[in-house]
This record gives C-alpha cells, sequence and structure tokens, in this order.
C-alpha cells in the first residue's frame, strides 16, 4: 500500500498522485481535513530521515505570522504543524516504512 499525504490545491501534490497511481493500492490522505497528530508528525520526521524544518513550509505565510522560525525547537515546530496543517511540506508519500517528499515528484520513485 502507498500512501500519500495529499492537497489537491497543490501542483506538485497532484504530480506526485498521479505518478505514483498505478504502482500499486495508492490511499489518499487529504492531510488538511485529516490533520496527523503530533506522533504521527514525529515518526514522520523519523521516516523521512530529515529535521523538522525540513518537512515544513517556511515561507507559507502563516509561518511568518505565528512568530516561527527556522532555528526554533524542533518541539515548537512540530507543534505548529499539528496545529496547522498548511505548514507540512507536501506531498509526502509512504510506502512500508520509507517516506519521501514529492519535491520534485519524481524523488518520491526511490521508495516505490
Amino acid at each position: 500500500m502507498i500512501t500519500i499525504w495529499h492537497n489537491p490545491r497543490c501542483t506538485k501534490s497532484r504530480q506526485t498522485l498521479a505518478l505514483i497511481e498505478g504502482k500499486g493500492d495508492v490511499s489518499v490522505r487529504r492531510y488538511l481535513e485529516d490533520t496527523p497528530s503530533l506522533d504521527e508528525l514525529e515518526k514522520m520526521r523519523v521516516r523521512l530521515g530529515v529535521s523538522v524544518i525540513d518537512m515544513m513550509r517556511p515561507k507559507e505565510k502563516l509561518f511568518k505570522e505565528l512568530g516561527l522560525s527556522k532555528s526554533d525547537d524542533e518541539a515548537v515546530l512540530l507543534a505548529a504543524m499539528a496545529e496547522n496543517p498548511i505548514l507540512i511540506e507536501r506531498p509526502i508519500v509512504i510506502h512500508g516504512d520509507k517516506a519521501a517528499i514529492g519535491r520534485p515528484p519524481e524523488a518520491v520513485l526511490n521508495i516505490l
């Protein structure tokens, strides 16, 4: 099973979804509506093998409005994503115990 944290309004997310369709059964999670918990976000960070800021959208208007910075403590940034899922970089594709951020969309192919 392949899972994608998807935002249908995002071009990269739509491109990534199109790329993985046909590679197996795909489950689409609209993460803006079905917000990941703090625990899920931490587990995803580990699965991705990145720092918290690397799975965020720091150029998102809300990031600045909330007074966040790239140097904030990771717990603060994780909490911000749990409360404001628009801050989560998209899309994220999960396959087994591996995950990748689809920027560019082809970046997810190595986990399939």
